[in-house]
């Protein structure tokens, strides 16, 4: 049934796979896809279906080796060294709410409103301008701006 037209359901899997990696955005199901597109490429050519089936598997396997840790790096690396979560607080300034001390204290980081501490135990006042050092848990642990004269 499927003899002449064995490419079509290689392109039928390849879509299927393209479509999954829409949702998953991992690179696995695009590989696979890649290797769904080499099988359709053997059935064309008239190779039986076990050889299409290797095929598929040994091009598949090819892109996941190779392509697929070359895409992961070239599409998340994160412009000028941005990060995420908590790490990305870090270096970033802030206002002093309450007055911070060595122990406590609240900070507003970018519109969020954090507990603090001093790094080295001195206090900052309200309205003093902070740079976060470092989060420890809950707290950002920073230190106080001076501004220029």
């Amino acid at each position: 049934m499927f003899d002449n037209y064995a490419w079509l359901a290689w392109v039928g899997a390849a879509l299927a796979l393209g479509a999954i990696e829409a949702a998953t955005v991992d690179f696995v199901f695009l590989m696979l896809a890649g290797g769904a597109l080499g099988g359709s490429a053997a059935a064309a050519v008239g190779a039986p279906f076990p050889l299409q089936a290797v095929v598929a598997v040994v091009v598949a396997g090819g892109l996941l080796g190779l392509v697929r840790p070359w895409a992961k790096r070239r599409f998340t690396v994160r412009p000028d060294g941005a990060r995420m979560g908590t790490a990305g607080y870090i270096g970033r300034s802030g206002f002093v709410l309450e007055t911070i001390s060595g122990t406590s204290g609240r900070v507003k980081i970018g519109g969020e409103t954090w507990s603090a501490r001093t790094a080295n135990g001195e206090e900052t006042h309200p309205g003093d301008e902070v740079r976060v050092l470092a989060i420890e848990g809950a707290t950002a642990v920073v230190t106080r701006v001076i501004p220029p004269i």
